[in-house]
């Protein structure tokens, strides 16, 4: 097997893995939205917080969307450096978001999670789109 066709089941498990992670979170938000309250917050404060975290992971879920797209689409799926990176990230994030599930970190290291391991790798995944639909290039 060359190092692309292995890249391509790699990185489509980190991407699955990463995804079922953040549905996860999603479903069991509670508890992390109580760990980013003092320990006598008020209604208000936990909604707010809540819906911080809501919008947080509906970003995250619109990136998994575009990602996903351009993989399938076959635009990146061949890419080694996408593929490279796409895994690294995803590989980090899932690792990340187990800590931040399991460990009630603070909401606000999820935002750090969501612009390193998913924005990153969803932007390049635009430049991709713009090279090869916009500029007609062959994808690397």
């Amino acid at each position: 097997m060359s190092a692309v066709s292995s890249l391509v089941p790699a990185r489509f498990l980190t991407i699955i893995a990463h995804l079922v992670i953040v549905i996860t979170i999603f479903w069991s938000r509670e508890y992390n939205v109580k760990a980013c309250l003092p320990l006598d917050f008020t209604q208000e404060q936990y909604d707010r917080e809540d819906q911080k975290l809501v919008v947080a992971l509906a970003v995250t879920l619109g990136l998994f969307a575009i990602e996903l797209t351009g993989f399938f689409s076959g635009v990146s799926m061949f890419n080694c450096s996408q593929g490279l990176l796409s895994t690294g990230v995803h590989a980090s994030a899932s690792v990340a978001l187990l800590f931040f599930l399991f460990e009630q970190w603070g909401c606000d290291i999820y935002w750090w999670i969501l612009a390193i391991c998913s924005v990153l790798p969803a932007f390049v995944e635009i430049l991709l789109f713009i090279a090869v639909f916009g500029l007609k290039k062959k994808p690397l």
